[in-house]
């Protein structure tokens, strides 16, 4: 049975208690984890392959999907290797530090992802809406400065979240009902009251994630607008399904990490809370591969 720790300063570590105790659904879960992690460690290892080696995708757009996909990898490394770790040792634990490594890394690659979406529907309203000048707009000095940008952006938010949430105080038990650490699970244990900074921060965030998300779609209303002036309708269509791989991901991803964060609640039954922690953690990096490779004629063609 996990030790249920009662003195707010004599937490030094955290039980991951988001699977069944029943050892064959560990092994079955930790194998399907393994699958998944494999899965998207491939396919993103190929993607950053290609665009390294094929001159022909070398281009501003495949500089940012390079880019993409070592966010997928380190984003997927941070959570499922422990979890599969801990369900075939049948450890449960990690420590406090670890917590909140797992916790800024989580929210530092998650932030990191965004930012470089925006970056990227930036570079499809350059690419349709500015064709002449869209080599000045997106050479190789202002890529570069854009995805530093992106990860800087992903560290800084990172740390105030980590930030915000280790400094409250926790109460009763230790057990996070989760594979991970997350920020969600982490401030149910806080002490009452103690959880104010963190929600502060967190609204903050979502205010600036939703002006970032607002230059997205103002972003797509110029390229639809630009698209549906095209005389011919191969042509709208030709133009337009460049966008469509990032437009996919930008849902799966906007859309998996909205339900999992705003939709549900410390009400809400564990399993539902594991259930969408695994569809926001999981899905993404391992798809993301997936869609680019299947919906770009250039990728299809070097796969």
């Amino acid at each position: 049975m996990p030790e249920i720790l009662m003195n707010v300063t004599s937490i030094t570590r955290f039980l991951l208690m988001g699977f069944p105790d029943d050892q064959v659904l560990q092994r079955l879960y930790a194998a399907f984890f393994s699958l998944v992690y494999l899965a998207a460690l491939v396919g993103n290892l190929l993607i950053i392959t290609l665009t390294t080696i094929d001159h022909l995708l070398q281009t501003p757009m495949y500089f940012f999907l390079k880019n993409l996909s070592l966010i997928d990898i380190c984003y997927i490394s941070v959570t499922v290797p422990k979890s599969v770790m801990n369900s075939l040792t049948n450890s449960h634990s990690i420590s406090y530090m670890g917590c909140a490594s797992q916790v800024f890394l989580v929210v530092f690659f998650a932030g990191t992802e965004f930012a470089l979406l925006l970056v990227m529907s930036y570079d499809r309203y350059a690419a349709i809406c500015c064709p002449l000048h869209y080599e000045a707009i997106m050479n190789r000095g202002s890529c570069v400065q854009m995805v530093t940008a992106s990860w800087f952006s992903g560290c800084v938010y990172g740390s105030i979240h980590v930030a915000g949430t280790f400094s409250v105080r926790f109460c009763g038990s230790n057990v996070l009902h989760q594979f991970f650490c997350d920020i969600p699970s982490l401030l149910t244990l806080a002490c009452s009251g103690e959880q104010i900074v963190e929600y502060v921060f967190i609204i903050v965030s979502f205010c600036f994630a939703f002006v970032c998300f607002s230059f997205m779609v103002a972003s797509y209303v110029y390229i639809v607008s630009t698209v549906l002036r095209i005389p011919s309708s191969q042509g709208r269509f030709k133009t337009f399904s460049t966008c469509m791989p990032h437009l996919t991901v930008v849902t799966l991803f906007l859309s998996s990490g909205y339900i999992a964060y705003l939709g549900l609640n410390s009400k809400s039954p564990p399993s539902l809370n594991l259930f969408m922690s695994v569809l926001y953690s999981l899905l993404p990096p391992s798809l993301n591969p997936v869609i680019y490779s299947l919906r770009n004629k250039d990728m299809k063609a070097d796969f």
